[in-house]
């Protein structure tokens, strides 16, 4: 009788060729595995990236130096510095994230000439984006100047990245502002909305129906925009709107929505006639929207699946003081920064005085998300506010057409300056990411650098956004 083992013997002693799964299925793992450990540090880098000042001891001395030494440390600022919070934004929770890797393995761009930065964005410590126009018209790669750099160590060095195929905000076209929540996920936009989900390897337009994208922030897993609808030309994109809506999307997709019947179609006549703006920030658990009128809406950002309508939860107590938006698209008369969810600063800043770079200057402070408001401070009337900063404990760091500002923590006397190389012009925006660190942009791009602080505020110094 034969042997019926001898057939599974010889196949239990064969060689197996494994099966290998679909194409791509290792890549897709991956970025998942990323997308993960991205949402843990959702609650530091993210909202960092979406940039509100960071809970930080506001310094009693700010002193401008130039150094000849490039900017060193293992500090950067982002402030969305998304950033105002960040860029435009909410807080960093102080703690130092990793230098993390590119997201892909494609070869350094050099940095076009002439780099004229208009918005900056970090993600973290070391790594941010600045988004700005390069070169000469007519003379660029393509037929628009749009440009996009990125440092990985703090401004020690920059590298050319991919940016939008479109020109600088020209009215209803180009771009001007650039928020990223991670290393893949960012957002070019003002007015128009791009978007990219490789770490700008590619750009893809987002249609926004005909409406202007007039600010942009993220926290988490999401990213939240105004859509507005505006006739201003020109680089003043975000002026002449008539209305808001406050649209939001999962982070990681393009699906874009309006958040609630609240926040859609908000009336852009200011108080006392004219056209208004609005304003978005956002904090670790909690956003707010400034609206023209002056009422402050806020509803949470940290929810799974979808985000809740927003609600008003009062006025901010110079209503009429929001006034028309700057060219970033932030107001020019009332700048609002958040420390936590529920400690809000805010300047009011009405009636500059035409030519003379005089401004009267009042700051209050909200301990219960905006519902009740006090003064802390009067800032000084030199130089015309911009934008403003945060402290955990009411300190402010507020940027002006002469420079930058320090309020102490807890203190009423603004501190004495000593301006030792500031750029001519002042700075269009501050913020801060960490205690140590924030980045700020000077108010004329042509300067072709950002500003980093790395000791709390003390010192800044110039980083020249190029490859040397």
């Amino acid at each position: 009788m034969d042997d019926r083992h001898d057939d599974l013997d010889t196949w239990l002693n064969g060689r197996v060729d494994p099966l290998y799964p679909p194409p791509g299925t290792f890549d897709l793992i991956r970025r998942r595995a990323r997308r993960l450990k991205y949402r843990k540090l959702a609650v530091t880098a993210g909202s960092a990236a979406v940039i509100v000042a960071a809970a930080i001891t506001v310094p009693q001395v700010v002193n401008f130096t130039t150094v000849n030494a490039p900017v060193t440390g293992a500090l950067a600022g982002r402030a969305s510095v998304s950033p105002r919070t960040g860029p435009g934004i909410p807080e960093s929770a102080g703690a130092t994230q990793p230098a993390f890797p590119s997201p892909s393995a494609a070869p350094l761009l050099p940095v076009p000439a002439d780099f004229r930065p208009s918005s900056v964005t970090f993600v973290g410590t070391d790594t941010g984006w600045v988004i700005g126009q390069a070169g000469t018209p007519g003379q660029c790669a393509t037929e628009f100047c749009t440009s996009v750099a990125r440092t990985d160590n703090a401004g020690d060095s920059w590298t050319g990245v991919p940016a939008p195929l479109t020109g600088a905000a020209d009215g209803a076209s180009g771009v001007s502002q650039i928020r990223f929540l991670n290393l893949d996920d960012g957002w070019a936009f003002g007015p128009e909305l791009w978007a990219t989900h490789d770490g700008g390897q590619t750009w893809t337009q987002v249609d926004t129906h005909g409406q202007r994208v007039t600010d942009l922030e993220t926290v988490g897993d999401w990213v939240f925009a105004l859509f507005a609808t505006c006739t201003g030309d020109g680089a003043a994109f975000a002026s002449g709107c008539t209305s808001f809506t406050l649209y939001s999307s999962p982070a990681w997709t393009d699906d874009w929505n309006p958040v609630g019947a609240a926040t859609s179609g908000l009336t852009a006549a200011a108080p006392g006639g004219g056209y208004g703006s609005a304003s978005l920030f956002l904090t670790e658990t909690r956003g707010y929207l400034l609206a023209p009128d002056g009422t402050l809406y806020a509803g949470r950002v940290n929810v799974v699946a979808a985000t809740p309508a927003w609600q008003a939860v009062g006025h901010i107590p110079c209503a009429g003081a929001v006034g028309q938006a700057q060219a970033d698209g932030q107001p020019a008369g009332a700048l609002i920064g958040a420390e936590d969810a529920q400690h809000l600063i805010l300047a009011c800043t009405p009636h500059p005085v035409p030519g003379f770079g005089l401004q009267k200057k009042y700051i209050y402070a909200s301990a219960d998300g905006g519902a009740g408001w006090h003064m802390i401070a009067v800032a000084p009337t030199t130089g015309v506010a911009t934008s403003v900063a945060a402290s955990k404990v009411e300190g402010v760091i507020l940027a002006t057409d002469q420079g930058i500002d320090v309020l102490p923590a807890g203190g009423t006397t603004w501190q004495a300056l000593t301006l030792t190389g500031p750029p001519p012009g002042g700075f269009s925006y501050v913020g801060m990411t960490t205690a140590q660190q924030g980045v700020a942009l000077p108010a004329e791009p042509q300067a072709g650098t950002v500003w980093f602080t790395f000791d709390g505020g003390q010192t800044w110094a110039p980083s020249t956004v190029s490859g040397s």
